[in-house]
């Protein structure tokens, strides 16, 4: 009899292991500067935090998040074996990955607002993942262990039980949540690249939250601006090119007169 891998034991290991290889890409194609919103030289200056503890700080979020992700399939183990031996048509997969998508949406933004108008949850919290002034791709998930907890677990754990997607489809979500939120702190503009054709949620619209004048601004994460929209906390921006080469994020005539 064969080893077999449980899809609820592949939609917790998969993830970790999709963030860790496309943030290595990334971090391969650091050094194209025609790319870059950053310097290099920024990159290595402005941040307050080394890559050495962001490393050790995004293992031990996913490892928190791995426990709870098993414990949560435990826990919803019979309606999930039930879900998967249901046959699941493609409109019915669409609707739970945008399903999921909105959840998530809503969870993160809320949250993370709150964050940052709430002193103390901002000084002891969320001010962990904004020492990446300028952020990079393995640096996306470096947050405070509570912070991750309340705003990616739960918010994760939110959108699978809400879409009532299977343990299966859970692999390909949380596979393309984590591609996303990495892609959205990677530093780079590269032409092609897809989620900046079809997200306006891009690497470039995150890079501007990271920024002191724009750390009120653009709370959305990771798939769209819906909620920045609706309640006017969109910062809208330009890309001017850096003498020095590569991109620059800058805000619009209305908001530099603010």
């Amino acid at each position: 009899m064969g080893f077999v891998i449980s899809d609820e034991l592949l939609g917790t290991i998969v993830p970790i292991v999709v963030y860790w290889v496309y943030s290595g890409i990334y971090m391969c194609l650091g050094s194209l500067e025609k790319y870059r919103l950053h310097s290099k030289k920024d990159e290595d200056e402005k941040n307050l935090v080394s890559k050495q503890t962001v490393v050790k700080g995004v293992l031990l979020q996913q490892l928190l998040q791995a426990a709870i992700a098993i414990l949560l399939f435990t826990v919803t183990g019979s309606d999930a074996e039930a879900a998967a031996n249901q046959p699941s048509s493609l409109i019915v997969l669409v609707r739970q990955f945008v399903i999921a998508m909105l959840v998530m949406d809503t969870w993160q933004y809320f949250l993370h607002r709150y964050f940052h108008h709430n002193k103390f949850l901002y000084r002891h919290l969320h001010s962990q993942h904004h020492r990446l002034v300028v952020p990079y791709a393995f640096g996306a998930l470096y947050n405070h262990p509570l912070e991750g907890l309340l705003m990616d677990t739960v918010g994760g754990a939110l959108s699978f039980l809400l879409s009532g997607m299977s343990p299966r489809t859970s692999i390909f979500f949380f596979s393309f949540a984590t591609i996303k939120t990495v892609d959205d702190h990677c530093g780079l503009l590269l032409p092609g690249n897809l989620f900046h054709i079809f997200f306006r949620n891009n690497s470039a619209y995150h890079d501007v939250h990271h920024q002191l004048y724009g750390s009120k601004y653009n709370f959305s994460q990771p798939f769209f601006v819906m909620w920045d929209s609706i309640l006017g906390t969109y910062m809208s921006y330009s890309l001017e090119k850096r003498v020095e080469g590569g991109f620059e994020a800058r805000p619009t005539k209305e908001f530099k007169d603010d």
